[in-house]
């Protein structure tokens, strides 16, 4: 969650331009913003285990209502007030970005349907998902007639409705429901002992993350995106690095999910107490999530405010290349700057999160959990 805010962040207060272009973007920009690739990745992923694990509180029927109802709330948070307020400050839908809400939502009202299932059956078929999903990657919407929006949900990344009031999939489906899908199965290893559980989960990560450098050194299948040979050998390694993210491609979820088991087995001992406080975040993490991105957003009008005597552009964004708002003359930090902001942001946060976790450990309400 910490992580998370860090990109948005950077979103709306650094310099425009890719941060990920291992040929132009600085060794600073692209681990800036590739340390926060293991973000979405992680969400989904332990989304699928917290409901294995809500198991133990919850009959299968009331489990599966849950994760459907709560799926449709994420759903309708992202087509409606969290999308074009929090990110654009504006309701004139000229922009609409299907983004991680979405994309988390619809995974949980598919987990919602398949916790039905054989845990074998779900983590094959998240698994499925996952690896499979780049066999596909040469079949382009526009081939498909009255699918193409379809398809583009489902797989592609592009616009589904256009101009005057444009939808764009940002978050296509496909990989984060198997991701979901294999985090459900994953929780099953919460019922081993916990040397065990620490065991395979190091050794799990270990072996994706190696299963990246070998697939990606191959250059052969796993990502749209081939990595390529730069001027220097820092940029080498930034292109060799730079996974396909939209949608996630098979290197990209190796690449972010080995390293992250290898910290939930690190994790699993309990946390270090120079953390502690970081747990207070994890106990609220919607209520954090809605709060940090008009928090970030607001910082910037305040900012823009007293560079420019005026804020305007802050709620302009008319086209997808002005998404989520007008750049204004010269705007852009420097990462300091940057980094500054986003530990003001997190302290700032705090409190906020704390009284919130302190209400629902306190109370039971059932509309809490929707928050």
């Amino acid at each position: 969650m910490i992580l998370m805010a860090l990109d948005h962040v950077r979103d709306y207060f650094g310099a425009p331009g890719n941060p990920t272009d291992p040929a132009r973007a600085s060794a600073a920009l692209f681990f800036t913003r590739w340390v926060t690739h293991v973000c979405a990745p992680v969400f989904f992923l332990l989304t699928g285990t917290g409901a294995y694990l809500a198991r133990r509180r919850r009959s299968l029927p009331d489990l599966s209502r849950f994760l459907i109802s709560r799926g449709i709330w994420l759903v309708a948070l992202e087509l409606t007030l969290f999308r074009c307020f929090a990110y654009q400050f504006n309701v004139d839908y000229r922009v609409t970005m299907l983004v991680i809400l979405w994309a988390l939502g619809w995974s949980m009202i598919a987990l919602g349907a398949l916790v039905h299932l054989p845990i074998a059956a779900i983590a094959a078929t998240g698994i499925a998902m996952i690896v499979g999903h780049n066999a596909f990657d040469g079949i382009r919407a526009a081939s498909l007639g009255r699918l193409a929006p379809l398809w583009t949900v489902l797989h592609g990344q592009g616009v589904v409705i256009g101009p005057p009031h444009l939808v764009f999939v940002a978050y296509p489906l496909v990989p984060w429901i198997g991701v979901t899908a294999a985090g459900y199965a994953l929780g099953r290893i919460f019922d081993w002992t916990p040397d065990r559980r620490r065991r395979w989960l190091f050794r799990a990560g270990v072996a994706l993350a190696a299963a990246f450098v070998v697939l990606r050194a191959a250059n052969v299948y796993g990502d749209p995106s081939p990595w390529r040979a730069q001027a220097t050998s820092v940029r080498t390694l930034l292109s060799f690095l730079n996974a396909t993210k939209y949608p996630p491609s098979l290197l990209f979820l190796l690449m972010t999910l080995g390293p992250a088991l290898v910290l939930l087995a690190w994790l699993d001992r309990g946390t270090p107490k120079v953390f502690a406080p970081v747990l207070t975040f994890g106990r609220v993490p919607l209520f954090y999530f809605l709060l940090h991105l008009p928090l970030i957003h607001l910082a910037a009008v305040v900012v823009c405010s007293l560079r420019y005597g005026s804020a305007h552009w802050m709620f302009e964004s008319p086209t997808l290349a002005r998404y989520p708002f007008t750049t204004p003359p010269g705007w852009g930090y420097s990462l300091p700057f940057v980094y500054a902001m986003w530990a003001a942001l997190v302290v700032a946060l705090y409190p906020l999160c704390r009284w919130f976790a302190e209400v629902k450990q306190r109370r039971r309400t059932w509309w809490l959990s929707y928050l």
